[in-house]
C-alpha cells in the first residue's frame, strides 16, 4: 500500500432513504447539518442534544429534521444508518463511535480522524453534476479552495449537456459495450487537453 495517498472510496448516498443521526447542537452541528442539507435537501436527520443553538434550530427549520431535547443515550442510534458526533466533549464523541461500531453504523466524529468510518469534503453542484472533493482528512481548507475553483472551471450549461447525453443514450442500439464505445467516442473531446507554447 502506498503510505502517502488518498486510499478513501468515494461515494454518493442517496441520504434521503437513509436516517442520519447529529449528536450535538452547537456550531460544529450547524455546520455538519448545513453541509447535509445544502448536498442532499431532502436528507432525514435527527439531532439530540440537551442544547441548541439559535441558527443550528434555524438551519434545521430548512430540511426533514427532527429535533430532541436530551443527552445523548445509546437507543438513539436505533434505525440509523449514518451518525455525526459533533459534542465538544471528547468522551461523548467517543462513546458515540465505540456504540455505533457495535452496531455497523457509519460514524464520523467531528475533527477526529481516528474516529471517522468517512469524511465530509467538499463538494461541487451544478443540478445533475456533483463533483466530491477530499485531502483524507488533512487540509479541509485545501478542499474549500478546490471546491471553489471547480464551481469556476465547470460550466454553468454542463447540466445541459448531460441531459442531452442521457437522452441521446436511450436511442443507441446494441449491448451495453457498444454503448459505451459510442458514448466514449461523443465525449472525448469533453476532457480533450490544451497544451500552451512558451
Amino acid at each position: 500500500m502506498i503510505e502517502d495517498r488518498n486510499n478513501l472510496y468515494p461515494i454518493f448516498l442517496k441520504v434521503e432513504q437513509l436516517e442520519v443521526l447529529i449528536v450535538g447542537g452547537g456550531f460544529v452541528a450547524e455546520e455538519k447539518l448545513s453541509f447535509l442539507l445544502k448536498s442532499s435537501p431532502n436528507a432525514k436527520v435527527t439531532m439530540v442534544a440537551p442544547f441548541f443553538r439559535k441558527d443550528t434550530l434555524e438551519e434545521a427549520k430548512k430540511g426533514n429534521v427532527t429535533i430532541i431535547d436530551d443527552v445523548y443515550q445509546q437507543k438513539y442510534l436505533e434505525g440509523k444508518h449514518m451518525v455525526v458526533a459533533t459534542t465538544d466533549k471528547p468522551e461523548i464523541n467517543i462513546d458515540v463511535y465505540e456504540h455505533c461500531r457495535e452496531r455497523s453504523i457509519l460514524v464520523n466524529v467531528a475533527d477526529n480522524p481516528p474516529y471517522c468510518d468517512f469524511y465530509m469534503g467538499g463538494i461541487v453542484t451544478k443540478e445533475n453534476v456533483k463533483v466530491a472533493i477530499s485531502t483524507n482528512g488533512k487540509s479541509p481548507t485545501t478542499a474549500k479552495r478546490l471546491r471553489q475553483f471547480f464551481e469556476e472551471v465547470i460550466p454553468d450549461d454542463i447540466n445541459q449537456l448531460v441531459k442531452n447525453l442521457n437522452n441521446y443514450r436511450k436511442t443507441i442500439k446494441g449491448d451495453f459495450e457498444q454503448k459505451v464505445e459510442e458514448l466514449n467516442k461523443l465525449t472525448e473531446n469533453l476532457v480533450a487537453h490544451h497544451s500552451t507554447n512558451s
